[in-house]
């Protein structure tokens, strides 16, 4: 029986505590920016001015809250945000799965092209595709449209979705559908009853993904969105800064603050079932 060398527990401790405090740094650094926009919230007007800012409001109050709703349509463009988030999301999945199961399992020159092509459209910036999809939309007539916004998130996080949903279909076996196959079951049939269940984590994951880049998407939507009714969030927040660049700083962060939490809530929702359906594929498997 081999005898562990003393020091070696030593170096091993050093280096779980290093990691730890990695992480902690890594956490604080993320965080920061959040904790200090909460801070910003809830201090008065006297606090904000002041010289000498501090990390905890003296006096915190609600009235950048109440402030920031009476000034812009919050809700409102809250609910056209969470209709174009959650129908990209959908579709955006529901388009991306079929197609991520026939380029993962068919290896051809065709399968190579188009796994590439997609990776290539993620470098192409918004401004050079917005001229071009501006027209197109405004011959479909979708232009001032949340429906035309859809469309467009669509397209935009459709080839991500679809790089990350090839990478799960990989690494389910494929001895499982040749099984279903030997059954007797199609493609089809494969791909929803045996397919789509081991992939779940993954689409759930991609849908996430799908929503957030809705949710938080402005240049779109400040483009192609006229009124002020079918406006979503994130255009909404720049109406708290005045013709020169001066920010109502206080209502600015009480709504910003909004803004970011459905996308904290889901998260926190279904980040147990993401990790969990991940533990469990790699148990069965």
């Amino acid at each position: 029986m081999a005898v562990r060398p003393h020091g070696s527990v030593r170096p091993r401790r050093s280096v779980r505590t290093a990691q730890y405090l990695a992480l902690a740094a890594y956490l604080l650094f993320l965080g920061f920016p959040f904790l200090w926009l909460v801070s910003t919230a809830f201090k008065p007007a006297r606090e904000l001015g002041s010289p000498h800012p501090t990390w905890i409001p003296h006096d915190p109050t609600l009235a950048n809250f109440r402030q920031a709703f009476d000034e812009q349509p919050l809700l409102h463009a809250a609910l056209n945000s969470l209709a174009a988030a959650l129908c990209a999301a959908v579709i955006a999945v529901v388009l991306a799965t079929p197609t991520a199961f026939a380029l993962a399992r068919r290896r051809g020159r065709l399968a190579t092209v188009a796994t590439g092509w997609v990776v290539v459209s993620q470098a192409f910036p918004f401004v050079l595709v917005i001229i071009p999809l501006f027209l197109l939309l405004k011959q479909l007539r979708m232009i001032n449209s949340v429906p035309g916004l859809i469309l467009v998130y669509v397209v935009w996080s459709l080839p991500f979705a679809l790089w990350m949903l090839v990478g799960y279909v990989r690494a389910v076996p494929a001895d499982l559908e040749e099984a279903a196959a030997v059954d007797g079951a199609g493609r089809l049939r494969t791909l929803v009853s045996i397919v789509a269940p081991l992939l779940a984590p993954g689409i759930v994951a991609t849908a996430l993904f799908a929503f957030i880049t809705a949710w938080n998407e402005f240049f779109f939507a400040l483009v192609l969105l006229k009124t002020p009714e079918r406006q979503t969030l994130p255009v909404v927040l720049t109406h708290f800064l005045g013709a020169e660049g001066a920010a109502d700083l206080g209502p600015l962060a009480a709504a910003a603050v909004l803004s970011t939490l459905p996308s904290l809530v889901i998260f926190s929702l279904i980040q147990r079932r993401i990790t969990g359906g991940m533990l469990a594929g790699s148990v069965k498997s």
